[in-house]
């Protein structure tokens, strides 16, 4: 092969990776900006109950929250007295339903809201793998 040959080979595998990096750097701030909840946005919430449940418990407790207004799914756990729930956060939040959960309901029940660190430590993307490294990138220049 000659020269010109394998300098148009390299010109043009160059910029064919240099396409694909700035593809997946465009890709990368689309799905990692902040975005307004719309109608098909679903969240999930969790109730902390501070008693004992039984499985009628569980029942009345489940029953309750999937007919409120914009839930989408109930687990309800007599071991773990934990009730965790889905939503549309388009129709509801998360506060209004834990509010009326303890207006309707005798349970003694707080809202779970985890604090900055376990916020921190729940996050599947390890802080030393160039997914990370180029996200945290992407949005300090943007």
């Amino acid at each position: 092969m000659n020269t010109k040959k394998i300098k148009e080979i390299l010109i043009g595998t160059i910029s064919v990776m240099g396409l694909l990096i700035a593809i997946l750097a465009i890709h990368i701030y689309l799905v990692t900006r902040p975005k307004a909840p719309d109608a098909y946005t679903i969240a999930m919430a969790r109730i902390d109950l501070k008693q004992n449940i039984d499985e009628q418990d569980n029942k009345i407790i489940s029953d309750w929250l999937s007919q409120q207004d914009g839930i989408d799914h109930v687990l309800v756990n007599t071991k773990t007295q934990i009730a965790v729930f889905t939503f549309y956060p388009a129709k509801t939040s998360a506060d209004k339903i834990v509010s009326n959960f303890k207006r309707s309901l005798t349970y003694k029940a707080d809202r779970f809201i985890p604090t900055e660190a376990q916020l921190k430590s729940g996050c599947p993307i390890n802080s030393n793998s160039p997914g990370y490294i180029v996200s945290k990138y992407l949005k300090q220049i943007f």
